[in-house]
């Protein structure tokens, strides 16, 4: 059995075709299974990239969970020993009572700006990119009118 291309124009499906040695014809006839397998190739790279990427991106998302548990805690020992301190000038229930409240009405304070923040962003539409579009397809209308 011979691997070489038969002498109709047409070639074993095994054997990869030399360009410089191909007719049109033939070359024509390899370009819808090249570019299929192009796709394929490209959409493979493509999904090895993206899981590559999403690993790191859990790893670094965890990072940064545990960074902000462990200054959670930091920022809690500091209100502690904010406490114990103010607790040397007052009573220490009274102490806890005052921290606490100043940090309620930092906790407001923060609330409010963000309540209002979150007013300003909805909808969560791209409503320029929108306006843009329709600005866009009337022009389209008025030029195809004319």
């Amino acid at each position: 059995m011979s691997t070489s291309p038969v002498a109709d124009g047409a070639h074993r499906a095994d054997v990869p075709l030399d360009p410089a040695k191909a007719s049109t014809g033939q070359l024509v006839g390899e370009l819808p299974e090249l570019v299929t397998r192009l796709v394929r190739d490209e959409v493979r790279l493509a999904q090895a990239e993206v899981k590559g990427k999403a690993k790191r991106l859990g790893l670094g998302v965890g990072l940064f969970g545990g960074a902000g548990l462990l200054a959670l805690l930091g920022l809690n020992a500091l209100i502690t020993a904010g406490i114990l301190g103010l607790a040397n000038v007052i009573p220490g229930w009274l102490a806890g009572i005052a921290v606490a409240v100043v940090l309620f009405v930092i906790a407001a304070v923060l609330a409010l700006v963000g309540k209002k923040d979150v007013a300003q962003a909805a909808p969560p539409l791209p409503t320029d990119t929108i306006e843009s579009l329709k600005t866009d397809v009337a022009t389209v209308k008025e030029s195809a009118a004319r």
